[in-house]
């Protein structure tokens, strides 16, 4: 992504095409969650949440072969480059020329100090992370310059908790030869019964707080990513008129109305809740 921003966005920009990247699973839940937390706290408290932590709750979905090849085509072009190994460490990858605060790591299981449950290491939440930055960057920091945002995966309470929290840590089963080959992937049935929810949980300098949880039916990676784009192609054509050339996230490039779409046709809902 870091690269075609560097080879293209300007090129967008002067003919007026829109590319947006990750309209899938990656990262539609998790740019357009935080994108509606931080409206909401400029509605409740007049400025946006510095401190947001997404958390995913629950989450039923397999990957597939491609996504395990793209992996490991990363890996291997990180191992050869040391470019390539800087920006996947950097959390601001995709906003030449800003560099924000210290990110937390995301890459150890911990105790979440706000839910007091074990959590673990997303394992998408490198590519989420950047992009919701990107957004932030785009929306001319509406999130402001001094904002922070992890994403984990929520494991549970006590020693459950902590030994769940520890068996997907130490899990390299997707990169390894073992994982699904090329081809591969979810059947139709694993398709339709998967689903995740995500709560999103910000809290400013004096620590007032607002919720907000995004839910989706199907896989994931599949079954609610193909409507997710299908739905993200169609408010960049009909709604988000507006939205001039370069290279956008979906939230910059879309924000509410796609919010709308996602709820009216896609399976997704996007809702405060009580702390």
């Amino acid at each position: 992504m870091r690269h075609m921003i560097d080879a293209h966005h300007a090129a967008a920009q002067a003919s007026g095409a829109r590319i947006v990247f990750s309209c899938g699973f990656d990262s539609i839940p998790f740019d357009l969650g935080v994108f509606k937390l931080q409206n909401d706290m400029r509605q409740r408290f007049g400025h946006p949440a510095s401190r947001v932590r997404g958390r995913v709750r629950k989450m039923k979905g397999s990957f597939s072969g491609g996504t395990a090849a793209s992996l490991k085509a990363t890996m291997a072009a990180a191992a050869t480059n040391p470019t390539v190994l800087d920006l996947l460490r950097n959390p601001f990858s995709l906003t030449p020329g800003f560099e924000g605060p210290r990110q937390p790591p995301g890459h150890k299981p911990m105790v979440d100090e706000v839910l007091g449950l074990w959590v673990a290491p997303f394992i998408m939440a490198a590519i989420n992370t950047r992009n919701v930055h990107r957004s932030n960057f785009l929306l001319n920091h509406a999130y402001g310059t001094d904002f922070v945002y992890d994403e984990m995966l929520v494991t549970g309470a006590g020693y459950k908790g902590e030994a769940i929290a520890n068996a997907v840590a130490a899990d390299k089963s997707l990169g390894s030869d073992d994982g699904p080959k090329p081809g591969e992937g979810p059947s139709r049935a694993e398709r339709d019964a998967g689903f995740y929810d995500v709560l999103f949980v910000g809290t400013d300098a004096r620590g007032q707080q607002l919720r907000v949880g995004v839910t989706g039916d199907r896989d994931p990676g599949y079954g609610s990513t193909s409507k997710m784009i299908a739905e993200a192609a169609v408010c960049l054509r009909k709604d988000a008129t507006g939205t001039p050339g370069g290279i956008w996230t979906p939230a910059a490039a879309m924000g509410e109305p796609l919010m709308a779409r996602l709820q009216a046709n896609a399976g997704l809902t996007f809702t405060a809740e009580a702390n």
